[in-house]
């Protein structure tokens, strides 16, 4: 998903009856819709942003291959004020936005130490 705003549609599904989760589907450039679980959301310097792990939805064996990569966003308002989700394209913006979130983040979910931003900038 390199385009620089992606269509969203926020959605609430229930997951084996244990606990409500939050998906966002993604309609990338080429029209192909990614649903992505919303893992946290942040204010920060008057800014929004949310974080997403890829939804898995067929089962335990697509989660052990999953890379699990952080999708980092930010929430744009536009001109409308309809609300978009856009790549954070600065680099240190996005580099202090994916630390927080890796922060709150590290006792649900297990990090890579990495350097490589191209994997958290899909």
């Amino acid at each position: 998903m390199d385009n620089d705003k992606i269509n969203q549609t926020p959605e609430t599904e229930q997951d084996s009856g244990e606990y409500d989760v939050d998906l966002i589907t993604l309609t990338d450039e080429d029209g192909v819709e990614h649903t992505f679980e919303l893992a946290d959301t942040l204010e920060h310097n008057g800014n929004n942003y949310v974080a997403l792990i890829a939804a898995i939805e067929d089962g335990a064996n697509e989660y052990l291959e999953d890379d699990g990569d952080l999708v980092v966003m930010k929430i744009v308002s536009e001109e409308n004020g309809e609300e978009v989700l856009e790549l954070i394209e600065d680099d240190e913006e996005f580099d202090e936005i994916s630390d927080i979130f890796m922060d709150r983040l590290s006792d649900m979910y297990e990090f890579e130490d990495g350097d490589d931003e191209s994997e958290d900038k899909k």
